[in-house]
């Protein structure tokens, strides 16, 4: 029963939204993460020291900043799909600060598809950069970088974390407004001086209000910077994903491939991390251990691993050893929105820190994150269904935006002191809940 899937008819669910990327956007990790930062640090701290000269010089003979309203906002964040999921308040902010034709979006090409399901910015305004060699990455965003100086945008919100490349991109886009983080006395990685409205990182504001507040800072003076008046605590509610009727079948017919009938109740795991910061990893033998645990407690429960098509031989190697025809593998099997679907139709998610916690926010799954190296205070989905788990150490959380998210730590003991007990016990409170009868 955990056959191929029927490969006609999810290769029709899992088509691209129209305008989006010619290819599906599919599960993976990035083979290109550890090349993109090492040209982030190597080769953007040198431009971006030659770039400040430039800009300095350039000062002498122009006024930094701009006092009329903006008119076109772009907004920059080429990685990580959760944040931009988080970002969402922001970009709604600033659709009513412009309206929704005059605002953009820059990101790297596999990461665009949340940004079309957000639904907030046209797609045609949504402007990629193909990262597949060093070559292609160099080329596209010399060609977008051209696209944004003929669109006119005079208004850039850098929502990177002290990221070289997009405070490079920043400067180069031609806009006279350039929002984004600044290390004014060191706490930061350095990224020169090329920004107009310079904003002090605060570490102990969500960052959902921290982009907020990069767009609202549009607003102000940018001799007034860094002190800003309060964010709203409430940001805008999540739009909920909505899948075409075909897809949602579509779906319903994979999981009946996979062994799950009509109607059954299915918890979803997915066991990956992001290869951007591996340590957010929590161990497969726990998620191993929990699917056993939620298969043995609910006879009506199926168990699926969701994964990248890296992890695909790993995953079914793990959903073997489980050997229960209630457990399945869908890893590399889907493209993200398909996965989307999947969420609609599963009730509980289990995820590392990653992606998939903040759009399975898009949907009416429950969501339990693990987090260790990162804290959900600060990077955690917002909303009733969202339930992180954390220890809480005194080492935790090692990586923030002022290391680069680097760390030195080897052991991920805030990892591994999340137990099955603990998730467990979560997963079970929620399938009660979500299964009681009303009184």
């Amino acid at each position: 029963m955990r056959g191929r899937p029927p490969s006609a008819k999810l290769d029709r669910m899992t088509s691209p939204l129209p305008g989006a990327a010619s290819r599906p956007a599919r599960l993976r990790f990035s083979s290109n993460a550890r090349r993109l930062l090492w040209i982030d640090r190597c080769v953007g701290v040198p431009v971006c020291w030659l770039l400040t000269g430039f800009r300095r010089l350039s000062d002498f003979f122009s006024n930094r900043g701009g006092s009329d309203a903006p008119a076109r906002i772009l907004f920059l964040k080429l990685a990580e799909q959760g944040s931009t999921v988080l970002a969402y308040d922001a970009i709604q902010t600033a659709v009513s600060m412009v309206g929704r034709e005059h605002v953009f979006f820059l990101a790297f090409e596999e990461n665009r598809f949340v940004v079309d399901v957000l639904g907030l910015i046209p797609e045609e305004n949504v402007l990629t950069i193909r990262t597949r060699s060093p070559w292609s990455m160099m080329t596209s965003c010399l060609a977008r970088l051209c696209q944004i100086r003929r669109l006119g945008i005079d208004s850039c919100i850098d929502m990177e974390f002290f990221a070289r490349s997009s405070a490079v991109i920043a400067f180069l886009s031609g806009a006279k407004r350039r929002v984004g983080f600044h290390s004014y006395f060191r706490e930061g990685p350095y990224r020169g001086d090329l920004l107009t409205h310079r904003i002090l990182y605060n570490p102990h504001l969500h960052t959902s209000r921290t982009f907020t507040s990069l767009v609202r800072s549009l607003e102000i003076d940018p001799k007034d910077l860094p002190t800003f008046p309060r964010v709203p605590d409430s940001p805008a509610a999540l739009p909920p994903f909505r899948p075409a009727q075909g897809e949602v079948a579509a779906m319903k017919l994979l999981f009946r491939e996979m062994g799950v009938p009509d109607g059954g109740r299915v918890v979803l795991l997915n066991a990956n991390a992001s290869d951007l910061l591996p340590l957010r990893k929590w161990d497969g033998r726990n998620y191993a251990d929990l699917a056993r645990r939620i298969l043995a407690e609910f006879a009506d429960c199926y168990v699926g691993f969701t994964g990248t098509s890296d992890e695909a031989p790993e995953i079914g190697r793990l959903v073997g050893e489980i050997g229960s025809p209630r457990c399945f593998c869908l890893a590399g099997r889907t493209t993200i929105r398909a996965l989307l679907v999947a969420y609609g139709l599963a009730e509980v998610l289990v995820t590392n820190d990653s992606g998939p916690a903040h759009f399975a926010a898009l949907t009416d799954i429950d969501v339990v994150s693990l987090f260790g190296p990162e804290t959900p205070l600060l990077f955690g989905a917002e909303g009733p269904r969202s339930h992180p788990l954390w220890a809480g150490l005194a080492c935790s959380p090692c990586v923030n935006a002022f290391n680069n998210r680097q760390t030195a730590c080897r052991d991920n003991i805030c990892m591994k002191r999340i137990t099955v007990d603990q998730v467990f016990d979560e997963v079970r409170r929620i399938r009660n809940r979500r299964t009681a009868k009303p009184v």
